[in-house]
């Protein structure tokens, strides 16, 4: 029986960044008014079906693995949503594709609650400097909401 090593052992460890570790959460919050627009956003019009909420800067390196919503206010009835990312440039990459989805979709943003992503993709290191977006779906908003995002990963760096 051979005994199969790989090539790249230690490589993931701390990251290259800090003798500390690299594990890293980032917050957003996805506030909306009793209109149902996005509070400190560029746009007073409510989150309509298809519309997507930039929410967080992810730095190139981050390598995605997890997120939940907490959904303290809930949207308008059967509001729901994707969560994900997309490339701050506009430019997807082929190492690794940005995927609006990525944590999920259909996620319930109507009803109070704490929701896993259960996503089943891959952990994905982005190529660049990248988004963290919501995208409106289910039935657009016309109330008060409180959502709050939480990514963890871990700051890899560029490659």
């Amino acid at each position: 029986m051979a005994t199969i090593k790989k090539k790249t052992l230690g490589e993931q460890q701390y990251g290259g960044f800090t003798p500390d570790g690299n594990v890293t959460t980032l917050r957003a919050t996805l506030v909306t008014n009793a209109a149902g627009a996005v509070a400190d956003s560029d746009s007073a019009a409510a989150a309509a079906i298809g519309d997507v909420v930039v929410l967080e800067l992810l730095p190139q390196g981050f390598v995605l693995e997890d997120a939940q919503l907490i959904v303290s206010t809930g949207m308008t009835a059967n509001a729901t949503g994707s969560l994900g990312f997309v490339y701050a440039d506009g430019v997807d990459s082929i190492d690794a594709p940005q995927d609006a989805a990525y944590f999920g979709a259909g996620l319930n943003a109507a009803a109070a609650g704490r929701i896993r992503t259960a996503g089943v993709k891959a952990p994905v290191r982005l190529a660049k400097d990248a988004y963290l977006v919501w995208t409106q779906a289910g039935a657009a908003n016309a109330k008060a909401a409180r959502i709050d995002v939480i990514v963890h990963g871990e700051r890899m760096g560029p490659r």
